[in-house]
């Protein structure tokens, strides 16, 4: 028994880990039992992170591993080796773009301590910090590959992920059956395959490489089941095969506990981010992230707040999720006893009359409740969420 990990095969342009994965799977040694591969999101802000930000690795068994490391010898020389070195810079993507730099991880005997894996989905982790395996290839990717096994599935999902044919590849449009597309989004256990609020698909990735849909669920049954029917449908294009994957998607793995926070300052940007200055950094909700903005948006000095999200550099946070626990009631002049009408000032120190009939009282004030948009935790839109990012409505 051993464990098999990857990452960092592909390009913006090109490639794609968990096909290189397939095709290594798919040829292994008869003597080789394959267990359930496991596809891990890692760190969204890793300065070298991949285009999906995802590593794959497998428990195999054999009784014969040195058979295996040679194959694994010659199948990383033959089709992951020259991988190295790819780079297609995006013009949509402010980041720089790093050439691929391929990672190969064999430990012979357990799984690598899952604090590792803590450590590469929730920070930057260095190269020099990856356990040593039995065996290794490449350079960066090892990160990803190690993380990958490390993991303890602890929650998990599922996704049924097919890969197109070959000359489709390096093409950005795909055909996929919207039809059995919408039953399969009506399936129970499945998630985060259309959008509700445009009816349009979330399986199918934009660009190059060979996915040709990718259908997440919460048991690997339902992904099996899914999946299946799509690729089987009149209307979906033809593909190379599929794989049903156990993944950290839709864990929340990413983040640790909620922070707390008072509102200090509420200012609002182009585009409708929001910038939140508080006395525990600053809480970003972007344009995109829908309610989240909106509550952002809504809030004023004084507002105790509770959220959750990244923190790319300290004192920064951007937000995944939020929620008020306390707002700062409006002051407002009372209003007339006799013409129910809001009194006003007269200035300051005279005391505040009504509009209407004139008469008069004390500089008085009254505390009115501010009625918040939304009574508790929000989350952005579907097709803003990050791939880790656990539903709201799982209450389970």
């Amino acid at each position: 028994m051993g464990w098999l990990g990857l990452d960092d095969t592909d390009s913006l342009k090109e490639g794609c880990t968990t096909y290189s994965f397939h095709l290594l799977l798919e040829s292994l040694p008869s003597s080789v039992k394959v267990m359930s591969p496991r596809l891990v999101r890692l760190w969204p802000f890793a300065h070298h992170r991949t285009r999906g930000n995802a590593a794959v690795g497998v428990e195999l068994q054999t009784e014969d591993e040195d058979e295996l490391l040679n194959y694994l010898h010659r199948f990383w020389k033959e089709h992951l080796l020259p991988a190295k070195g790819r780079i297609s810079p995006s013009k949509h993507d402010a980041r720089t773009q790093y050439p691929a730099d391929p990672g190969m991880v064999w430990f012979s005997t357990e799984q690598p301590d899952e604090k590792f894996y803590t450590m590469a989905v929730q920070s930057e982790v260095q190269l020099e910090q990856v356990p040593s395996a039995d065996h290794s290839w490449g350079g960066q990717g090892r990160i990803g590959a190690t993380a990958a096994i490390a993991w303890r599935q602890n929650p998990k999902t599922w996704e049924a992920i097919a890969w197109r044919e070959p000359i489709r590849h390096g093409q950005n449009e795909r055909t996929v059956c919207q039809h059995t597309l919408r039953l399969i989004d009506s399936m129970p256990s499945t998630f985060l395959s259309r959008d509700p609020r445009k009816g349009t698909g979330l399986v199918a990735p934009r660009g190059p490489c060979p996915v040709l849909f990718g259908i997440r669920a919460r048991d690997a049954t339902s992904a099996l089941d899914a999946g299946s029917q799509l690729l089987a449908a009149e209307l979906t294009e033809s593909a190379v095969g599929m794989r049903v994957f156990v993944t950290n998607q839709a864990t929340d793995d990413h983040l640790s506990q909620p922070k707390q926070a008072t509102v200090t300052h509420v200012e609002i940007l182009n585009r409708g981010n929001c910038v939140l200055s508080t006395e525990n950094g600053t809480w970003l909700a972007f344009a995109e992230s829908g309610s989240v903005k909106k509550l952002a948006q809504w809030l004023q000095p004084g507002d105790v707040i509770e959220g959750f999200g990244l923190s790319p550099e300290p004192g920064v946070l951007h937000l995944e999720k939020l929620r008020l626990l306390s707002a700062i009631p409006t002051q407002k002049r009372p209003m007339c006893d006799e013409c129910s009408v809001r009194m006003k000032s007269m200035g300051k120190g005279q005391g505040c009359r009504c509009p209407k009939c004139k008469q008069r009282c004390g500089d008085a004030w009254i505390s009115v409740p501010r009625i918040p948009p939304y009574a508790s935790w929000v989350q952005p839109p579907v097709d803003a969420r990050r791939h880790l990012a656990r539903p709201l409505e799982w209450a389970d």
